[in-house]
């Protein structure tokens, strides 16, 4: 008699056999085969996914590096322009005073010229009316008037 343990066995093969009769294997392996072509399929866009993501970090990374270096030149324009616009400024604020110092001395020796000539005018007024007092109370007449009022108009014009 047969065990149980032979049942099973014997019930297995003819499982088996029922399997193999109408092509279970077949349909397994092409399931196994179409699984087996998607994971690979996968794999393959898992590959050049990361190969994409491998040239857009390059490309960000270079991105990155062109945009600091232009960053770089910009400050360094930035820099050269204060400069320049300092220096401009500088030299600008030295001729302004340059300038001015020049126009004060100018109105001052102006100034000095005009008082000068003020005071030798007063002066020679002065000097021409001592003359006409002295000249007047030491000579009379037609003569007193004509010395004095050639004196006077010597006396101007050598004064100023």
């Amino acid at each position: 008699m047969l065990q149980a343990e032979d049942w099973v066995a014997v019930a297995f093969l003819i499982l088996m056999g029922v399997f193999a009769y109408f092509g279970v294997h077949r349909t397994l392996l092409k399931a196994l085969d179409h699984r087996r072509d998607r994971i690979k399929a996968e794999l393959d866009d898992a590959r050049r996914l990361k190969e994409e993501a491998a040239k857009l970090v390059a490309e960000y990374r270079a991105r990155r590096a062109s945009a600091e270096r232009e960053a770089e030149e910009i400050v360094a324009n930035a820099r050269a322009d204060a400069e320049r616009i300092a220096a401009e400024a500088r030299t600008k604020m030295e001729d302004f005073v340059t300038r001015r110092t020049k126009s004060a001395e100018s109105k001052i020796a102006m100034a000095e010229a005009q008082a000068l000539a003020d005071v030798r005018a007063a002066a020679a007024e002065a000097a021409a009316s001592a003359a006409g007092a002295i000249l007047s109370q030491s000579v009379k007449g037609k003569i007193n008037e004509d010395l004095v009022g050639n004196s006077i108009q010597d006396l101007r014009q050598k004064l100023n």
